[in-house]
């Protein structure tokens, strides 16, 4: 599972302008029902229910919000790139600027969770989070985000 596998740059969102956990969940929704052809509440929906259980927020400025939707096809991605940092209730109390959406279908079972392991794997790594906070432009985020580690690593 690579990170190209779930996004494409339209789904990649590079400057937005946000003030709270809802509203942020709220815009991700609304693109990622564009991207995936499902109803923006019933992804909002799945989004809340799964922040219920605790937060995404992973710490050092970093969300992963998922959840899993019977009618999805396959495994999607919507990044985002905060234009202020919010409260995201995160584990380190710090605010979030990074958000990686991850909507899975009800039967991906292991494919959801090594998505969600990849996609915290990438975003573990300092260097990868300053580049991305240093960079405004959709296709550039994109190629960041989408360069494997064996290329970061060479």
């Amino acid at each position: 599972m690579e990170i190209n596998d779930l996004l494409n740059t339209e789904s990649v969102i590079a400057s937005l302008r946000v003030t709270s956990k809802k509203q942020a969940l709220q815009d991700l929704a609304r693109r990622a029902a564009e991207i995936t052809a499902l109803d923006e509440r019933a992804i909002f929906d799945v989004l809340m229910e799964r922040e219920k259980l605790g937060t995404t927020g992973v710490g050092n400025g970093i969300a992963i919000p998922h959840g899993k939707l019977g009618s999805l096809d396959r495994l999607y991605g919507v990044f985002a790139r905060l234009e202020r940092s919010i409260d995201f209730q995160s584990i380190d109390e710090q605010p979030v600027d990074l958000i990686f959406l991850l909507l899975a279908p009800e039967s991906a079972g292991a494919d959801h969770l090594k998505a969600l392991a990849r996609v915290s794997r990438l975003l573990r790594d300092k260097t990868v989070c300053e580049k991305l906070r240093g960079t405004e432009n959709a296709e550039a985020l994109y190629a960041l985000l989408t360069d494997s580690t064996e290329t970061r690593a060479a």
